[in-house]
């Protein structure tokens, strides 16, 4: 059902990542002017990974009714499928916001979605299927949804879990999301829909992010009042001066209870670049951002997948890869971590902790 009120007024607000999760969702991936060679290594890629989080969690394989068939025999039966509609597969983007009480109630937040930027500077058209996303969602599980018309996407915010925010002036103040949109407008909606009580802004975002710089590929709040940041100590690269303005950010501000943040700083690996054959495996048509050789991907560690027992590291084949794993075991002794491929994926614009959407609350109820 369609609420009225709003979040913070029924006692409502979104959880921290890693607070309980019961399951998760995930969209299959098909849109051949995206994903190369007609979405199928990306297929390969998105049923290892569910695979493997369907070992820890539930997870539910949402998918358009052309590839119910194809999906189904790729994945294992513990993983469930649903033909549900999407224009593309970055799930924590276009679906909903899961929202929490202090009863562990569950209800999800609604807001529009236009592909990363409208027809100013958007990645396709149309993006109606995905503007659906959260209802039927809503709908499936018998969950209250509220809805607002401002357009905001699940990796542009984190949060502590206890009122504090963290952003990009990037994409939060862009004008192919939200005309004339300001600080205090989008600080009243996080106020009112997510519970928060401060707002931390950085700056810039990835360098090239394809989504116009989310805050999921600069930093991840490890618990409260401590988190991980992009970072290089490579002058030539135009993210040594982006990490460190966020860091003189992070270092200056304290969250919603008064603390200063610690700061872990996670070291990019080597520039990942698109391969010819990977950019000629794509389909310029229907619109969609031109994929070119050479152009650069965002590889970060920071865009972790985090559940209840295991983190989900992207791998980059890449001497940075072991140093990461050990610091993020460091930072998270009761989890497992695990080195996950993750170029495929970035050749599709987004990351890892883009492509879940996980679902709060324990494991005693709810999605199966």
């Amino acid at each position: 059902m369609k609420l009225t009120t709003l979040p913070v007024e029924d006692g409502f607000r979104l959880p921290a990542a890693f607070e309980e999760n019961q399951a998760g969702y995930m969209i299959w991936p098909q849109r051949p002017d995206n994903w190369r060679d007609g979405g199928k290594p990306a297929q390969y890629a998105f049923a290892k990974l569910a695979t493997l989080l369907a070992e820890h969690e539930p997870i539910t394989m949402l998918v358009n009714e052309d590839q119910y068939q194809n999906a189904r025999s790729m994945l294992p039966d513990k993983v469930r499928v649903i033909e549900m509609s999407s224009n593309d597969a970055f799930i924590k983007d276009t679906g909903p916001f899961y929202l929490i009480n202090k009863q562990g109630s569950v209800r999800i937040a609604d807001f529009n979605f236009n592909a990363w930027g409208g027809l100013l500077d958007g990645l396709y058209f149309p993006w109606d299927k995905d503007n659906e996303l959260t209802e039927k969602i809503a709908g499936l599980n018998r969950l209250d949804y509220y809805h607002h018309d401002r357009v905001l996407e699940g990796c542009s915010v984190t949060t502590d879990g206890e009122g504090t925010i963290l952003t990009t002036e990037d994409v939060i103040l862009s004008e192919g999301r939200n005309a004339n949109a300001s600080k205090e407008e989008a600080e009243q909606v996080f106020h009112d829909y997510f519970g928060a009580e401060k707002v931390i802004w950085l700056p810039e975002g990835f360098f090239l992010d394809e989504t116009g710089g989310d805050i999921d590929n600069m930093v991840s709040l490890v618990r409260p009042g401590e988190l991980v940041l992009s970072w290089t100590d490579d002058q030539t690269d135009p993210m040594y001066g982006i990490c460190r303005r966020a860091l003189e950010v992070l270092e200056h501000a304290t969250d919603a209870r008064g603390r200063h943040f610690k700061v872990h700083q996670l070291q990019l690996p080597a520039q990942l670049l698109l391969t010819e054959e990977e950019a000629n495996g794509v389909d310029p048509i229907n619109g969609m951002l031109p994929r070119t050789a050479n152009q650069r991907l965002t590889a970060t560690y920071v865009n972790y997948i985090t559940t209840d027992h295991i983190i989900v590291m992207p791998k980059f084949d890449d001497p940075q890869d072991s140093v990461a794993h050990q610091q993020l075991a460091e930072l998270y002794p009761d989890r497992e971590i695990i080195d996950f491929p993750a170029r495929e994926i970035l050749t599709g614009g987004g990351g890892l902790h883009t492509i879940l959407l996980s679902v709060p609350g324990q494991q005693t109820g709810g999605v199966r």
